[in-house]
C-alpha cells in the first residue's frame, strides 16, 4: 500500500482512539460524580451529554477553535491576492480543494493546517512568513501544508489539541472542586467514602495534564517527513521547503505570540523550540523531527 494511504488509515485509527479514550475518561469522571452526588446513573447521564456535545464541537467547530486559540484571522483574495494566487495553484497541483486562509500579524514565521477533511481545511500563516521567504520558499511552506490536508494529518493534530485543551481545563476544575470537597468534608467529619472519592479524583486531576501530553505526542514525527516528502513533489523542488523550513526555524524568538503548548505541535516548526529544533538532542521528546534531518532529506531527493 502507498505510504499516504497507510498514513491516512493510521490517522483516522488513532482519531478513533482518541475519542475513544476521552469517552472513558469523561465517563469515569461522571461516574465519580454520581457516587459524590449520591446517583451514579445520573452522573453517567451528564457524562455522555457532555462526551456527546464535546465531540460535535470538536469535530465540527475544531478547526475554528485552533485558529482562534492561534489568534488568526481570515483574509480573502482581495486582501492577500499573493498568498490566495500561491494556494490557489497548490490546490490545483495538489488535487484538492481550496481551504480557508488566515494571517497572523505577527513577524515570527511559521504556518500550520487545521481542519478535519480536505473539504473542510484551512491554513494559517503568519505576517513574517510572507515578507521573510521567497516565492519558492513559501511555495514549499504551502505544499507541506497541503499535504497535511491530504493525509488527514489535520484531522488528527485538530482533534488532539481540542481534547488536550478540554482535558486540562476539565483538570484544572477538578483541583479546585477537590479542594473545596475536602475542605468541606474536614468540616463535616467527612467519611471513608468521600476520602477516597477524593483520592481516586485527585489521581485523575494528576493524570488528566499526562493525557493531555500524550494525545500530542501520539502524533507521529514521521508524519512531517512524510509531508515534506509529498510538499516537495507538489512543487517539484525541495531546495524551497529545505530553504524554508532553515529561515523558519532560525528566526523564531523565545517570547512569541506563537508559544502556545497546545498549539505548538502543529506549526512546521515548532515555536517552543526556535532555532534548538535543528538540535536533535532538544526534539527527544518533541512532535516534530530535527530540522537539520529534515533539511537533509530533502536535499537528498
Amino acid at each position: 500500500m502507498d505510504p499516504i494511504y497507510k498514513n491516512i488509515a493510521a490517522n483516522k485509527r488513532w482519531t478513533y482512539f482518541f475519542f475513544l479514550l476521552y469517552a472513558v475518561l469523561i465517563g469515569v469522571i461522571g461516574y465519580l460524580i454520581g457516587l459524590y452526588i449520591g446517583s451514579p446513573i445520573m452522573g453517567l447521564l451528564m457524562a455522555v451529554v457532555l462526551f456527546a456535545i464535546i465531540l460535535l464541537v470538536t469535530y465540527y467547530g475544531g478547526q475554528n477553535i485552533v485558529t482562534t486559540m492561534a489568534g488568526a484571522r481570515e483574509v480573502s483574495k482581495q486582501e492577500e491576492p499573493y498568498l490566495h494566487n500561491t494556494v490557489e495553484a497548490l490546490s490545483i497541483a495538489a488535487g484538492l480543494p481550496m481551504p480557508k486562509l488566515y494571517i497572523i500579524d505577527t513577524e515570527v514565521p511559521n504556518a500550520f493546517a487545521a481542519g478535519r477533511n480536505p473539504e473542510n481545511a484551512s491554513i494559517t500563516v503568519t505576517r513574517g512568513l510572507l515578507e521573510r521567504l521567497d516565492r519558492l520558499e513559501l511555495e514549499g511552506v504551502i505544499a507541506h501544508e497541503m499535504a497535511h490536508i491530504r493525509n488527514y494529518d489535520v484531522l488528527l493534530a485538530t482533534v488532539a489539541v481540542v481534547l488536550a485543551g478540554t482535558i486540562v481545563f476539565l483538570g484544572y476544575m477538578a483541583r479546585y472542586s477537590s479542594y473545596g470537597s475536602l475542605f468541606r468534608g474536614r468540616d463535616r467529619g467527612g467519611g471513608q467514602g468521600q476520602i477516597i472519592f477524593l483520592v481516586v479524583f485527585l489521581v485523575l486531576v494528576i493524570l488528566a495534564p499526562i493525557f493531555a501530553q500524550l494525545l500530542k505526542f501520539a502524533i507521529s514525527r514521521q508524519r512531517e517527513y512524510l509531508a515534506d516528502a509529498t510538499g516537495a513533489n507538489y512543487t517539484g523542488y525541495p531546495e524551497g521547503l529545505a530553504s524554508a523550513l532553515e529561515k523558519i526555524s532560525g528566526q523564531q524568538k523565545s517570547k512569541s505570540k506563537l508559544r502556545n503548548d497546545a498549539l505548538n505541535g502543529l506549526y512546521i516548526i515548532n515555536p517552543a523550540l526556535g532555532a534548538k529544533s535543528s538540535n536533535r538532542g532538544s526534539t527527544l521528546f518533541s512532535t516534530h523531527p530535527p530540522t537539520d534531518e529534515r533539511v537533509k532529506r530533502l536535499r537528498e531527493m
